[in-house]
């Protein structure tokens, strides 16, 4: 049995959440490893829907135990009231099923604050962040100046972290003519809710080692989607961690040979939430009408996502940066009525072809899509769980899509239930 990291391939908002969940089923581990309550994911179990921010997605079942690990921030206020939320649709939270890495760094007040100012002074070169805090959480983290999860154990130390903290932050602050944070009043604040969180810590490191040792398997969820990640992503239209798989192993701190298989989650379409280059974007009717049969708002924030057809160069691109063994591919129901689908193969920049992303933002927002077109199946493949069972027009955009990608398809997803899945290869037995 392998342990298995699964990642967006895309912008995020691919369907990660369902699939974690069904592959749950077989994991006894499910480990956030990166991101913070701006990643939502969405299930539905038995017509029940669960919208999770800061849970990993293996809550929801029993006898599995969920983790945060060291590399997600985490808004404790924002935890704790997720976890009164799922407590009232009857799942249980304790110590025993959820814990929390000890070292994860936690999003307080003034991150969020900062993140508004931020995004409001850009003006039309916003970025488009869900002003959670988390960019100024990271920033945080990086200069040494972040208060973690620890540090709630001692009134003491809780002290000093928080001046070296509001330092940095009411400098910056004063500077921009807003209320300066007192020390007193957060600390305060996180001094009142330090036993509901301590309670879920623990040196996640050690407790991932142990599990290694009782041969448990692991699942490892993560956040967003590879292109927005903070180094290979489209910057400066991304999000403000490492979102590629490589993160499971530094935000956990589980070495990176024991992640046996990567899974990439992938829409049979293309959206992106928020601001940023998108080749193959649609604003135009066919833009709206993905829009509205795949119910494109967005979990946590429900900003309307962006829509357009499936970018096979860009998937391409994150496969390889990523090392992706397979990818899921997600909504294909979505896609039944139309009469022809389209997919990009290639980009023209300037009168040039090019098989790839440039770096330079400038030039991605230029870029204008190849496409191959294919005959839509006009049938419905909403529920289908077995590959057979697929008209033949489906089969074939979705072997083509290998073709382009060049990595296969482990499974399909024919409606967000858990279990209208079409299961090709098991990641856990591949």
């Amino acid at each position: 049995m392998k342990n298995v990291a699964v990642v967006g391939s895309q912008w995020g908002d691919e369907g990660k959440g369902k699939i974690v969940d069904w592959l749950s089923s077989e994991a006894d581990i499910v480990v956030r490893f990166q991101g913070g309550h701006n990643a939502g994911h969405t299930l539905v179990i038995d017509k029940k829907v669960f919208k999770l921010r800061l849970l990993p997605s293996g809550i929801v079942r029993e006898g599995k135990i969920s983790i945060l690990g060291n590399g997600v921030v985490i808004d404790p206020w924002a935890l704790l009231a997720e976890i009164s939320e799922i407590k009232k649709k009857g799942i249980e939270v304790n110590p025993s099923n959820f814990m929390i890495s000890e070292s994860a760094s936690l999003i307080l007040p003034f991150h969020q604050e900062m993140d508004e100012i931020r995004e409001i002074a850009a003006g039309k070169g916003k970025i488009g962040t869900t002003k959670r805090g988390i960019g100024p959480c990271y920033e945080d983290k990086v200069g040494r100046r972040s208060i973690r999860v620890m540090d709630l154990r001692s009134k003491t130390n809780l002290d000093k972290r928080l001046e070296t903290v509001l330092l940095h932050h009411n400098a910056i602050r004063k500077g921009l003519k807003k209320k300066i944070f007192k020390k007193d009043e957060i600390k305060n604040k996180l001094l009142k809710i330090a036993p509901s969180i301590l309670k879920f810590a623990q040196p996640v490191w050690l407790k991932l080692d142990q599990y290694k040792k009782e041969r448990k398997k692991i699942l490892f969820e993560g956040a967003q989607g590879i292109l927005l990640d903070v180094d290979h992503g489209t910057y400066p239209y991304v999000t403000s961690s490492n979102t590629v798989p490589a993160s499971a192993a530094t935000g956990t701190g589980l070495g990176p040979d024991k992640i046996g298989y990567i899974l990439g989650i992938t829409k049979a379409y293309t959206t992106r939430v928020g601001s940023g280059p998108f080749p193959t974007e649609l604003k135009d009717k066919i833009g709206e009408r993905l829009g509205k049969r795949g119910n494109e708002f967005g979990t946590v924030t429900a900003r309307k996502r962006r829509c357009g057809w499936f970018d096979a160069v860009l998937v391409r691109q994150t496969i390889k940066i990523s090392g992706i063994n397979a990818i899921a591919l997600t909504k294909l129901d979505v896609l039944d009525d139309f009469d022809e689908i389209k997919v990009c193969i290639q980009y023209e920049l300037n009168g040039k072809k090019l098989n790839y992303l440039p770096t330079i933002t400038e030039d991605q927002f230029n870029l204008k899509p190849i496409y191959k077109t294919f005959p839509g199946w006009k049938t419905k493949t909403q529920g289908i769980r077995n590959l057979k069972d697929l008209p033949e027009n489906a089969k074939k955009y979705i072997y083509a899509i290998e073709d382009f990608i060049e990595a296969k398809i482990s499974s399909i997803s024919t409606s967000p239930e858990r279990d209208d899945t079409i299961l090709i290869e098991d990641p856990f037995k591949a």
